[in-house]
């Protein structure tokens, strides 16, 4: 992936502007950031929750990488050069949702079930939460 392309992803996102800060790029909803990166650079930091970052450092190390400064927060850092189209699409996308106001992440998430064949519906069984914008599977707790 290039950054050129990771721009139009981040920009097809609703609300999102591009915004260079601290001589990086960053890509903001609300006037909070969620992608950051240099355009010539190799790199680039996206907002994560500690679980995904954990997971995708732990799953490709060569790739992932837990981000300075901000990866006590979740953020991991992501080598453009290695990482697949699709994977940096549901982790942009997980991004935005865990910044964006809850009402556009909602229309967003309608528009995009609209736009798609109808499936069958999944059932999350009793006492499930969600977990908007997660990348990996809950592990189940071991009982007592």
């Amino acid at each position: 992936m290039t950054f050129l392309q990771l721009r139009r992803l981040c920009l097809s996102l609703p609300g999102v502007e591009e915004r260079e800060t601290w001589g990086e790029a960053t890509f903001r909803v609300r006037d909070k950031i969620f992608v950051i990166g240099s355009p010539e650079g190799k790199r680039v930091s996206v907002k994560a929750s500690l679980d995904d970052q954990a997971g995708l450092v732990e799953m490709d190390p060569s790739t992932f990488a837990v981000s300075a400064y901000t990866g006590r927060y979740g953020w991991v850092t992501v080598t453009l050069k290695t990482v697949g189209p699709e994977l940096m699409h549901r982790l942009v996308a997980a991004a935005w949702k865990r910044t964006a106001a809850r009402r556009a992440v909602a229309q967003y998430e309608a528009s995009a079930t609209a736009s798609k064949p109808a499936a069958e519906p999944r059932s999350a069984g009793p006492g499930a939460r969600s977990r908007a914008g997660s990348l990996r599977p809950r592990k189940p707790r071991s009982s007592r």
